[in-house]
């Protein structure tokens, strides 16, 4: 698999998005808060750099609107992933917003015009038994369907929408012009809900502070910047595939500062995972007729 720039400006993402969870994990702050810092933090870096090197290209009214959209649909998705990991655990929260690559499918198929090719189905149904296997079969049958589970559903869901919404902005402007609107609308947003929810913005500790500055830099801008850029160049299911990888690299940091444990079966998980998203990248289309045919 040849190494193109897209395809390393999305590695560079995984493994900018991957200490997200660890971070939230820590509960120094509320779910909702976080994500508002998260985006305000990161505008406040991004908004001064633009405008003083004369990036910004303000595009044309509807896709400002469009672009402001997929602020507001990416806001939704950080802040119900937040509270879904802070309410319950790190690997039922991931789990579930990871299935976004099948609402990305499905979503492809009905309303774009470049379909999921049937690598992509074959990758998604490898890489999904990867993940099942990773967190173990007998997690499904512990599942608890309170709210944590269905803001876990609808994070995947909201990620997979906004993917999609994305892929259409970016094709028609520049990826700092989209971010930049995009993080304006994210952060106005996510501050008028956190007042009016009342949420505190300050009083939070040094350690809770530099955790806000860490995930504006290197979860949204970083990962973001990456993210996008990889999105402008490929196709938005091969991208949401790719990230379930970050479940992966989640569990071993988790390991590495959290003292999580890391067993055989998950070693064997994650192996299948990342060939179920080699599968996607492979050029020629997979044939059942020609795989099951005598030679």
């Amino acid at each position: 698999m040849k190494l193109t720039k897209p395809r390393l400006a999305l590695i560079c993402g995984i493994l900018c998005i991957s200490i997200f969870p660890i971070l939230v994990k820590l509960k120094l702050a509320s779910g909702l808060i976080s994500a508002f810092y998260r985006m305000a933090i990161a505008l406040a870096l991004l908004l001064p750099y633009v405008l003083i090197t004369k990036n910004f290209k303000l595009p044309k009214t509807k896709l400002v609107l469009l672009a402001a959209l997929c602020g507001i649909l990416f806001a939704s998705d950080v802040a119900v992933w937040n509270i879904a990991i802070q309410d319950s655990s790190a690997t039922q929260a991931s789990l579930l917003t990871n299935l976004s690559p099948v609402w990305v499918g499905i979503g492809s198929f009905f309303f774009l015009k470049a379909r999921p090719a049937t690598n992509f189905w074959i990758g998604t149904l490898v890489s999904l038994f990867g993940m099942i296997t990773l967190v173990g079969f007998s997690f499904f049958l512990e599942l608890n369907f309170n709210q944590a589970f269905l803001f876990a559903v609808l994070s995947g869901i909201l990620y997979s929408v906004y993917l999609l919404v994305s892929k259409k902005v970016l094709s028609e402007i520049d990826v700092l012009s989209f971010m930049t609107i995009n993080l304006i609308a994210s952060s106005i947003y996510l501050g008028i809900l956190c007042y009016a929810l009342n949420e505190p913005f300050t009083g939070f500790s040094d350690t809770g502070w530099f955790v806000f500055v860490l995930q504006a830099v290197m979860c949204q801008l970083c990962a973001w910047l990456s993210i996008s850029y990889a999105t402008q160049h490929m196709r938005a299911t091969r991208v949401s595939l790719s990230l379930l990888s970050q479940a992966v690299i989640t569990s071993i940091l988790a390991w590495l500062f959290l003292e999580e444990q890391i067993t055989l079966q998950m070693v064997f998980g994650g192996i299948i995972l990342l060939f179920g998203i080699r599968i996607t990248f492979y050029d020629k289309t997979i044939s059942f007729k020609k795989l099951f045919s005598k030679s």
